[in-house]
């Protein structure tokens, strides 16, 4: 077992990564996001679910500098983020992707990784190498040279995935990374995810609508809905909550 799922298996006490306190945001007369509480833990995979408009998206964009706060605040690593300026949270180590595959698909995958690996990479060569080991743990090193665009709309989802592991964040937010997988890709994409965790230590957050890959896959799952916490838990804590079960999941 690697030091990573070793910590995050038997740590009593895992650190706190992110923390988010009281963070809300309103677009003119609507409240996106209300008072939203909730932290992430050194090591673990966090489900962030709920129904259609609960503000998850919102919540990324927020957490990612790419909205700024309307009230509240979020630590990283101990110290504030600055909310409005996603590529200080980048160079910081907090990376996500986007639920439409944020590629330059004129380029190849190489420059597409490439860029990725530059904010936190110097040197040709050493550039050359974490592009090399990020496509072959994304199961990419035999496509380098490919047009993006060309790729399959499983791979450039795994694309997306690699640039922003190509950095070695030391938090990955990943949203809705199986959209439009069918459930071979999907199946392998959860293992890479795990890989990424486990073997690399990249704690990662991460929104899904595939309520069968987030409760295989979440150590602890926050729900929203309307803006809001509604639960938080294990994933049998939040199935077995009524509340949950009403709004999101469904009597089934």
């Amino acid at each position: 077992m690697s030091d990573a799922a070793y910590l995050h298996k038997s740590s009593p006490q895992p650190e706190i990564l992110l923390e988010a306190r009281g963070i809300t945001r309103r677009f003119g007369g609507l409240l996106a996001v209300s008072d939203l509480s909730f932290e992430v833990r050194k090591g673990e995979i966090l489900g962030l679910i709920g129904p259609n408009g609960a503000g998850k998206s919102t919540t990324f964009n927020l957490l990612s500098g790419f909205y700024r706060l309307t009230a509240g605040s979020i630590t990283f690593l101990g110290e504030p983020l600055e909310s409005g300026h996603p590529w200080k949270a980048a160079r910081r180590g907090l990376v996500r992707t986007f639920q439409h595959d944020s590629l330059l698909k004129d380029m190849t995958v190489y420059d597409n990784i490439l860029i990725g690996a530059c904010q936190s990479v110097r040197g040709t060569a050493e550039r050359d190498a974490r592009v090399r080991e990020t496509a072959a743990i994304m199961r990419l090193d035999g496509l380098l040279y490919e047009t993006a665009r060309n790729l399959p709309h499983g791979l450039q989802r795994m694309l997306s995935i690699a640039i922003a592991f190509a950095g070695r964040p030391k938090l990955l937010c990943l949203d809705e990374p199986l959209t439009g997988l069918n459930q071979t890709e999907a199946t392998e994409a959860l293992a890479l995810i795990r890989r990424l965790r486990d073997e690399f230590g990249i704690t990662i957050l991460f929104v899904e609508h595939n309520m069968k890959a987030v409760m295989s896959l979440c150590d602890r799952i926050v729900v929203l809905n309307h803006g809001r916490m509604l639960a938080t838990g294990t994933p049998e804590e939040v199935s077995r909550n009524q509340d949950v079960i009403d709004a999101y999941l469904g009597g089934a």
